[in-house]
């Protein structure tokens, strides 16, 4: 930084104020500036940075795990977006389990990453909100984090999707095939997503004064096809059935041909997530898919706007800022509903 402030003809603050863009300088001095970093090809010692500001230009991802291309493809994309902002990436995973999930987020943060980026575990409490994860700013993705009750802290931010609406319209598309005998198939009904889904699937059926039906065994092929079998004995198959994610969507198409039910003659099908290989499908899944993309990026750039609010290139102290309005804290994605022949349409 010497030799650039020398070459340049000016003192070596005013070369970190032009780097950090944290103090505004002239425009024919910013010139003379770069044109010496260029000519000395200097870059900014990061190490020495984040010592001197406490920032690593770095933040952590964890996922419940890599396997479930949903969760691989959100890192992904938040990856993508970290590497615009020039920042480093540091991904895990939790396994489902929160205690997993609190270890992890704890190295993390001894190791001084600048934000977080997380996909809340499924089993256990969220150890989120406690006291050592308040200095920095936390987004979850695809499920919020549950605030504790006289929990006033704004730290934490949310990207989900409307997965109530969702599933209202899916079912609502089933029933205007002249379905009235529609089953809810899921893997639980304890997971935030699952729940809303549930949700939509009840509000959508108590409108059309349809009876309910769930069932939330469906975790493996095994189980998905013993209710249906079960359902087939007792002479009480459904018409349609509506899948809660593409979990459960694999294993009761799995479990239909092994009964050899046609879809959709026999039982038509409406599934909550998509995959690749749902459109190549015999025949094609009709779907109500989710931005994918539009998640991982927005938590993203939810994070990075929160982190130059609160003086990612900012002098050392800056104030923190965590009061931000509701709608800027909380954001809520719509879901595409994709026809294709499944449910009983001809595209």
């Amino acid at each position: 930084m010497r030799d650039v402030a020398a070459l340049a003809g000016v003192g070596t603050m005013t070369v970190s104020r032009v780097l950090s863009a944290s103090v505004p300088v002239s425009e024919e001095t910013r010139a003379r500036v770069l044109a010496a970093v260029a000519q000395l090809d200097y870059r900014p010692n990061e190490v020495a940075r984040s010592l001197r500001k406490s920032r690593t230009r770095s933040i952590g991802i964890i996922v419940p795990n890599f396997f479930d291309s949903f969760f691989a493809r959100c890192a992904h994309e938040i990856n993508l977006v970290a590497q615009e902002h020039g920042y480093s990436v540091t991904v895990t995973t939790s396994g489902e389990s929160a205690s997993v999930e609190y270890q992890e987020a704890s190295l993390m943060m001894r190791r001084n990453i600048d934000g977080l980026i997380v996909i809340p575990a499924w089993m256990g409490e969220s150890q989120m909100m406690r006291p050592e994860f308040s200095s920095v700013p936390i987004v979850a993705l695809d499920r919020p984090i549950d605030a504790r009750p006289g929990d006033a802290r704004t730290n934490l931010s949310s990207v989900v999707v409307e997965n109530r609406k969702g599933s209202e319209r899916g079912v609502r598309h089933l029933i205007e095939h002249g379905h009235t005998r529609i089953l809810f198939l899921s893997l639980s009904n304890q997971l935030y997503t699952l729940k809303e889904r549930h949700a939509g699937y009840v509000q959508a059926m108590k409108k059309a004064g349809l009876t309910q039906e769930a069932y939330f065994t469906c975790a493996t092929q095994e189980s998905t096809l013993d209710v249906l079998r079960k359902l087939r004995a007792a002479r009480s198959l459904p018409t349609a059935i509506f899948t809660s994610n593409n979990l459960v969507t694999q294993h009761t198409l799995h479990a239909l041909a092994a009964m050899r039910l046609n879809v959709p003659r026999k039982i038509a099908v409406v599934a909550f997530d998509d995959l690749e290989m749902f459109d190549i499908f015999l025949p094609p899944v009709t779907v109500l898919r989710q931005p994918i993309r539009d998640l991982g990026r927005t938590a993203a750039e939810m994070l990075f706007a929160r982190l130059k609010a609160n003086g990612d290139d900012a002098p050392e102290h800056a104030p923190l800022v965590r009061d931000r309005p509701e709608a800027e804290r909380n954001i809520f994605l719509p879901i595409e509903m994709v026809l294709r022949r499944s449910c009983g349409c001809t595209g």
